[in-house]
């Protein structure tokens, strides 16, 4: 091979590359008819004289800006507080029920691995993969008793202390002895399996994630609905809705961070992806028994875009918000002030009083 020869290969190489990283939202595999693509960017509503950030397209419009500007004098948000949108912020210490305690039993944590060819729903788009799951298990649980549960995409709670802070709330009787079960994402599929509208999350958790918890954890986990939750954020956030939205014999409780409720996995069925839920879906369809809390921060991703490209994560949560209040829906919206896209302090701040609100009503033995 000529030198000359090798150097055209590097540089084409090199430019399919940058072609392949330019892409956004990744591209669905074969056989998805339109799953991946990305949706054009709509027109603005308004002339704008700079560009919209953070995966967004065109800037805020006049009507936008005034969609938003009320957010911030939302009523602040604290425990105990009925449905509703509030407020909270700027500033976000650690709650204290994440540092753990001397006085309380302290659960304990089983890992293992699932390997994606063995999978029927998820075996891989490209290449068979491994997939890390965590599963915490309370002192207080009984492994002859069905037990309540928490599913957690991206393995969420591995990286906010989710099980320190279950010690502490199961402990003081604030939530009842919840195992939690935290499922590490697909990698380069991830957006294909959460961001996509459809059931397919709660159907593989169902039936080959929670089987195999079961035999190696050597629990029982509830099939009752009510006694089921489920958690994420951003990516992970509309996958969660989507597990329970989808599959309301599965799943009644939700909690949500920056959900990416926008127009990035579309189809022939949901032509504007996400975007969907806040514009058609809740409105269209019957109320379900879902009880949600969702999160959006000041500066998440596409913040100063257009709602008309419908990326913005803000004005997608804010519009979900107002059409499950529209449907009669037990749901809470918190706005972060002074906050970006899953924000690491904001969900340390806000995780323990937003897992009181997603489990309010359901029985707590020795609960006051």
């Amino acid at each position: 091979m000529s030198a000359k020869f090798r150097l055209c290969l590097v540089l084409s190489l090199l430019s399919s590359a940058s072609a392949v990283l330019a892409q956004d939202p990744p591209a669905a595999g074969k056989g998805d008819a339109k799953a991946g693509d990305a949706a054009p960017a709509a027109k603005a509503e308004a002339p704008a004289t700079k560009k919209g950030i953070g995966r967004g397209g065109p800037a805020l419009s006049e009507a936008d800006v005034a969609e938003i500007a009320p957010l911030k004098d939302l009523p602040a948000w604290k425990v105990g507080l009925p449905n509703g949108e509030y407020s909270t912020g700027p500033e976000y210490p650690p709650s204290p029920e994440q540092t753990e305690r001397d006085d309380v039993p302290k659960g304990k944590i089983v890992k293992f691995k699932m390997d994606s060819a063995e999978s029927k729903i998820f075996p891989g788009q490209n290449a068979p993969f491994q997939r890390d799951v965590a599963v915490y298990i309370p002192a207080q649980n009984k492994s002859d008793s069905p037990a309540p549960f928490i599913v957690a995409c991206d393995q969420y709670g591995l990286n906010y202390k989710l099980s320190t802070t279950l010690d502490n709330m199961i402990a003081d009787k604030r939530l009842p002895p919840l195992v939690a079960v935290m499922i590490a994402n697909a990698g380069p599929d991830r957006s294909y399996e959460y961001d996509t509208v459809w059931g397919k999350n709660a159907e593989f958790v169902e039936n080959e994630v929670l089987p195999r918890v079961e035999k190696e954890a050597g629990i029982k986990l509830t099939k009752d609905p009510e006694a089921r939750m489920t958690l994420g954020g951003s990516s992970g956030g509309i996958c969660a809705f989507s597990m329970a939205w989808f599959h309301p014999e599965l799943y009644h409780r939700v909690l949500s961070y920056s959900g990416t409720f926008v127009n990035l996995r579309r189809n022939d069925e949901y032509p504007h992806g996400g975007w969907e839920y806040p514009e058609n879906l809740i409105s269209k369809s019957d109320k379900k028994p879902l009880r949600v809390w969702l999160h959006a921060g000041e500066k998440d991703n596409g913040a100063t875009s257009a709602s008309s490209a419908m990326r913005n994560w803000v004005i997608a949560n804010k519009r979900l918000a107002e059409a499950l209040n529209a449907k009669g829906y037990a749901y809470q919206f918190v706005f972060a002030k002074n906050s970006g896209h899953t924000p690491r302090d904001a969900i340390s701040n806000t995780l323990p009083s937003a897992l009181e609100f997603v489990w309010r009503g359901y029985p707590i033995e020795g609960a006051k």
